[in-house]
């Protein structure tokens, strides 16, 4: 009942769905075509702007206008849809803090984990980058910005736009598709498409379909706000590179030849699959096809204690 959440808006009308999203693909292709347009390749461009300002400042500089969004995001969902935070976030009756908690120290320790089996089986491919201060000031920013830019896009695109995507077409399949594509399609400016190529918008789309398939199937964003807010920060603290959008002070530096190779194909195709099922065996998921590719209720089928917002 996740994307019925949606129904509990007090402003009708399906153009609130369409402002946000609208606006922000705008920017996307606004984006990109600078990035392809400019004289300068967009690696060169970062690296010209930490040599001026530094990785910090940059860093920071790259996640706030994400952070913001969220306030948008949520701001626009109190006071122009007059829906609670709480429907755009789950379909149960209060935000599950222990599903994020889970989601997000689980993720972040397998990241960990697999970080160290890459790092014993290719050793020279990582150059030990730690100094205390820039790392601290790294750790700060990015406890403080990188919750909000993830949460922004989860809320944006899990959230915002599965519910109208679901509700205009009155069914879970369409929201899950669109959404998960556009989630990649955000990411065709970053320089790691620039590097490897059009070949890792299988990993931007395959991550897209993984955070909403367990976003329908939970009822809820909370494992998915966990899992991508823990997936941003534990990269940007544990290990960077050069060709990276995430260039900061961290622990380590790949060091290696990007190169479009395995490591970008099995977490879609081998890791996600697991986590999924992993989540679905803790949290006793079932009715696999009703969820994510069954027909969204409309109004008039939903009891009006169903339609009952939450006041937060």
């Amino acid at each position: 009942m996740y994307i019925e959440q949606g129904l509990k808006a007090k402003t009708r009308g399906m153009w609130k769905y369409f402002v946000l999203p609208t606006g922000f693909i705008i920017l996307m292709i606004f984006n990109y075509i600078s990035v392809k347009t400019s004289p300068i390749p967009v690696d060169e461009l970062m690296n010209k702007l930490i040599e001026q300002f530094g990785r910090n400042p940059v860093f920071a500089i790259n996640l706030m206008p994400l952070a913001f969004g969220l306030l948008v995001v949520l701001g626009w969902t109190k006071l122009v849809h007059g829906q609670s935070v709480t429907s755009l976030t789950t379909a149960r009756k209060k935000i599950d803090f222990k599903r994020i908690g889970f989601s997000f120290a689980f993720w972040g320790l397998l990241t960990i984990f697999l970080f160290a089996i890459g790092f014993v089986l290719s050793p020279d491919d990582f150059v030990f980058n730690f100094k205390l201060g820039p790392f601290i000031t790294l750790a700060i920013i990015s406890i403080l910005l990188i919750p909000l830019q993830t949460s922004f896009e989860e809320y944006l695109f899990r959230g915002h736009m599965m519910q109208g995507l679901g509700i205009l077409s009155g069914n879970r399949l369409v929201p899950l598709i669109i959404t998960s594509v556009l989630f990649g399609v955000m990411h065709m400016a970053n320089p790691e498409v620039e590097t490897l190529g059009y070949g890792i918008m299988v990993y931007y789309i395959g991550t897209g379909f993984f955070l909403g398939i367990i976003t329908l199937m939970d009822d809820g964003l909370e494992l998915a706000l966990g899992f991508h807010a823990a997936n941003n920060l534990i990269g940007a603290l544990l290990v960077t590179a050069d060709w990276t959008v995430f260039q900061t002070d961290s622990i380590y530096v790949d060091v290696s030849k990007p190169e479009l190779g395995w490591d970008i194909f099995v977490p879609v195709l081998v890791i996600y699959p697991i986590l999924i099922f992993l989540f679905a065996k803790k949290y006793k998921w079932a009715n696999w096809k009703e969820k994510l590719t069954g027909k969204v209720f409309k109004e008039e089928e939903l009891t009006a204690e169903q339609l009952t917002d939450e006041a937060f």
